[in-house]
């Protein structure tokens, strides 16, 4: 159980240490750094859910032969349009890129902590069910494997605790309000991985699609999103090689500790 708690912890931790920046660095944090961590981020979680996510689901229905895929597809479907029509009901993101000024600045850093916000549920929801999988102790589901994929979910919260408290800080917050708007942006993540964990229950039975659902989820994330931003403006390749960098680095973690 204490392993559980640190695990699902750990993704909290990578948000707490990207929204303590503010402390450590002055002004606003440069385009250039900004597409490389965004890149990084959409890497990490795009590796994250195919080794983490639609591989073991994958596995987990191997008893249906050729059909193995109907969960992964299934469960990946679901989560890509569960985040499109939160996208529509809840519109957080998608403002007017021609408004200038002090109110859109202040309106597009609300919209950014509320994007991160509701991001962040799938993915706590996503570790959440990599523990409760080992907890039942589903050959498919390993701790080194549900480490790593908290650990990557992790690497990629640090750019949007950074992300989030910076802009915050630039606008003229203090450092401790910026950092403390940054960390109530995690917090959903650890408590979605308790509540998942604690209907586990419930949960096992449909494992395999809630698996691809999380990994649906977070490739909406990445391609709606992180993607778009990170390749926005001039020196887009910046992102880009982010973005292998950090899909190559997830890739070895989970094959290594998986």
């Amino acid at each position: 159980m204490q392993s559980t708690i640190i695990g699902i912890l750990i993704p909290f931790l990578g948000t707490s240490l990207g929204a303590a920046c503010v402390y450590f660095m002055k002004g606003e944090m440069k385009p250039g750094l900004q597409k490389a961590l965004l890149g990084f981020a959409s890497g990490v979680m795009i590796a994250a859910s195919v080794w983490s996510l639609l591989i073991p689901a994958m596995d987990m229905a191997v008893g249906l032969g050729n059909l193995a895929f109907i969960p992964a597809a299934v469960g990946f479907l679901l989560g890509i349009f569960f985040l499109l029509l939160l996208d529509h009901v809840i519109p957080h993101m998608h403002i007017d890129r021609q408004e200038e000024g002090p109110r859109a600045n202040l309106k597009k850093n609300t919209m950014l902590v509320l994007a991160v916000t509701l991001h962040n549920i799938p993915e706590g929801m996503a570790v959440g069910v990599v523990f409760a999988g080992w907890l039942s102790g589903s050959t498919e589901m390993s701790m080194a494997g549900a480490f790593a994929l908290a650990l990557g979910i992790a690497i990629q919260n640090f750019p949007e605790g950074a992300i989030i408290s910076m802009p915050l800080l630039s606008e003229g917050h203090s450092k401790h309000r910026a950092f403390g708007l940054g960390l109530l942006s995690g917090i959903v993540e650890p408590v979605g991985a308790v509540l998942t964990i604690l209907l586990s229950g419930l949960i096992l039975p449909v494992l395999p699609y809630l698996l691809a659902f999380a990994a649906g989820a977070m490739c909406y994330v990445v391609v709606e999103e992180l993607i778009p931003e990170s390749n926005e403006g001039p020196h887009s390749n910046i992102g880009t090689i982010g973005f292998a960098l950090g899909f190559v680095l997830m890739m070895i973690l989970d094959v290594a500790l998986g």
